[in-house]
């Protein structure tokens, strides 16, 4: 199921969440975020135990697409754990989706919060 995210279900929705949330920012006069879309449903539906998928119409909350500095749409975000562990601009296949599902499910945020990741040699 995709989730619609607003400032008022924000809270609720995504910090609270057990598993990544991937979120996508778009608007209803948007050809490319409109193309994206169906992968989008066909993703939650997919990966409905694994991750959460969401998405903001940036037209109706752009407070919260300020607030993540959303500058193009369509933009998709991932957060796990409360830490934004991708974003990037762009509709991407349903192959790379799927490719960032098992990187998101992968990712140790408490490795890469590790100071051993903030060193230079």
């Amino acid at each position: 199921m995709l989730i619609e995210l607003t400032t008022s279900n924000f809270d609720e929705e995504v910090e609270k969440a057990d598993k990544p949330v991937f979120i996508s920012f778009w608007a209803a006069w948007c050809g490319p975020c409109n193309l994206f879309h169906p992968l989008m449903e066909q993703l939650a539906e997919k990966y409905a135990d694994t991750i959460m998928v969401c998405r903001v119409d940036t037209e109706k909350e752009g407070q919260l697409a300020s607030a993540f500095e959303v500058k193009k749409i369509p933009t998709l975000m991932i957060i796990k754990n409360r830490t934004i562990i991708y974003c990037q601009p762009g509709a991407l296949s349903m192959e790379q989706l799927e490719d960032l599902v098992d990187q998101a499910i992968r990712v140790n945020i408490e490795e890469l919060n590790s100071p051993k990741f903030l060193t230079t040699k």
